[in-house]
């Protein structure tokens, strides 16, 4: 079985009621034990996340150890505050708490991103406006942090095929 990801993006507005639908293909990668139950907190950079159930837990187990670290304090009581354990309606509804749509700056559009493991929840605006600022080309930040991405793939230094070819070290400069 392929081991799924969030993925893709997709806008839509809230209701009246501060609701929203999730995409069907991301309610299925919530899905676990034939349940369809979730996390909903704060993000980081603006957003809200989407936890799987799993991750969620996985998450508590990692941090528990660290829950009196003075230098931490502020982060867990923030983030472990914000949490909401919720779940769609039968039509796919997501209702987004008061608090939480305020801490996003989210008016009633709004950007649902797959994010591998977690989906982001963003305010139109701020989705548009990271996504301008990358693909403008007035700067090299989005190049600098595709090949920091990339890089850790494979974190050995690849040969040239010119010197694997000629059975040459490519790792050797060569005068």
């Amino acid at each position: 079985m392929e081991k799924f990801f969030f993925s893709g993006s997709h806008s839509c507005k809230l209701d009246e009621k501060n609701r929203f639908v999730l995409p069907q293909a991301m309610r299925f990668g919530l899905v676990e034990a034939g349940k369809l139950e979730f996390t909903l907190g704060l993000g980081v950079n603006g957003c809200l996340s989407i936890y799987r159930k799993s991750d969620m837990e996985s998450l508590v187990e990692k941090f528990s150890p660290h829950v009196h670290t003075p230098s931490l304090r502020k982060f867990f009581t923030l983030f472990f505050s914000s949490l909401h354990t919720i779940t769609c309606d039968k039509l796919g509804r997501v209702l987004l708490p008061p608090l939480l749509k305020q801490a996003a700056k989210i008016e009633s559009e709004i950007v649902v991103a797959g994010v591998l493991d977690r989906i982001e929840i963003w305010s139109q605006e701020s989705y548009s406006s990271q996504v301008l600022s990358f693909m403008d080309g007035s700067s090299d930040e989005l190049a600098a942090l595709s090949q920091e991405a990339f890089s850790l793939l494979d974190p050995t230094p690849r040969q040239s095929e010119n010197a694997d070819s000629a059975g040459l070290d490519a790792q050797r400069p060569y005068a």
